[in-house]
This record gives C-alpha cells, structure tokens and sequence, in this order.
C-alpha cells in the first residue's frame, strides 16, 4: 500500500493519511487513504468519504516478511497511541532473524489466512467470508470477526458458530450502504513486484494514473 500512495503523492503533489489517523486524529481533506480493513491491524476511520479503491497484492512470503518487521519496529504494538510512539522506528533497523523465527512460528499460517480473505474481501465487493474456511458466513459471524481479539479461535469456529445452516451471502455494510461511492471492488489491482520491476513498473504506475484521471476532482492535479 505504501508503495501505491507514494505514487499518488508523487503523481499530485498531494498527500496521503492512514486510516488510523482519520479514525483518532479526525477528518481532513487528504484525498488518499491507507487502508488495511478488514484486516485486525485496520479500522474503517474514515466514515463514508472515500469514492474508490486501488488494491495492491504483493508476493505473500514478501509481504509476511515485511508485516513482521513494521511490526518489530514499532514493538509489537497492540493499540494506535503505542503505534505512533514506535513510528519513528519504521525502515530504520533489520529485525535479529530469530524474533522473526519466533513469530514466523507462532502467527505466519493465521495470518496467509487473514492475507487471502483480505483480499477476497476488496475483490468480492465487501462479501462476507470467514477468515479461516473462506466460507461465505452471516452477518452474525462476521461480527464476531470484527473484534480483533474478543473471540479465540475456536470460538470462531465456522461449524460452531454457523454450523450447516444456509446461508444468504451478505455484505459488509460499508459496502453495501455506500460508504464507498463507486462501491468496494477495486478499479485496479497493482502488482507490487511490477511496480519495481524496471521494465514493467512504468505500466503499473499507468494503471494507477488512470484510476486518478478519472476522477474529475484529481485529474487536474496530475
């Protein structure tokens, strides 16, 4: 994500803002929002002011690498006010490899679950998923799935909590009531290694430049 919006900045001149810090520091007029909802490291701060969304996907072994480390720097932190004491720490030192052994063993095959249904869930338009089977689930479950930490995981259960009920496919309300002016599904998937990628990055950063040229209100600033 980061990697999209410093695109964004650079191609505007504008900058983007976190989700938490729209959640804890209030509204303003910052036209990018980072996102990590549904995820339990993201919230929806932002109300229903956001119009769009450009996902990105970056390699899974990468990508928990990298989760790991931002989580190092910033020590583990469990609450917003612990994570900004910590922010002056991101990027600056490489985590001793045994913390991330550490971590690697006790949290990295959860979280390639919460990574997939992260991304079904942008992909699907908000669909409601449980994390672990990727089952289509009630609005009931998903509830229980919004309280990072409320519930174990066997208490989430899906035959517990949903068992062989039918169920109906629902979506999440920030999708389905508007929060998102053009709806949940994203109007471009970036590919992170692309990105980089000296020979295929200029078409990915294209990609992005179109999403932006489309809105009228931004368009002007490129």
């Amino acid at each position: 994500k980061r990697m999209i919006f410093v695109q964004m900045e650079a191609l505007t001149g504008w900058p983007a803002k976190d989700e938490w810090d729209f959640e804890y520091l209030g509204m303003s007029n910052h036209p990018f929002i980072k996102a990590n909802y549904p995820h339990h490291e993201g919230i929806w701060g932002w109300g229903n002011v956001a119009d769009q969304t450009i996902m990105m996907v970056r390699n899974i072994r990468r990508s928990m690498v990298e989760y790991h480390d931002i989580l190092w720097d910033i020590g583990y932190a469990k609450t917003w006010q612990d994570a900004k004491l910590g922010t002056e720490n991101l990027y600056s030192t490489a985590p001793p490899i045994e913390d991330f052994f550490a971590w690697r063993d006790i949290r990295v095959m959860e979280e390639c679950h919460w990574y997939g249904w992260f991304i079904d869930y942008w992909m699907e338009g908000g669909l409601m998923r449980d994390i672990y089977t990727h089952k289509i689930t009630t609005p009931e479950h998903w509830n229980m799935l919004m309280i990072p930490g409320a519930y174990t995981v066997e208490e989430l259960d899906y035959d517990l909590v949903v068992g062989d009920k039918e169920v109906t496919p629902s979506y999440d309300p920030h999708c389905s009531n508007g929060d998102v002016t053009d709806g949940c599904a994203p109007k471009a998937v970036i590919s992170a290694e692309k990105l980089r990628d000296y020979t295929e990055g200029p078409a990915e950063t294209t990609k992005i430049a179109n999403v932006l040229m489309n809105d009228r209100r931004v368009r002007r600033m490129l």
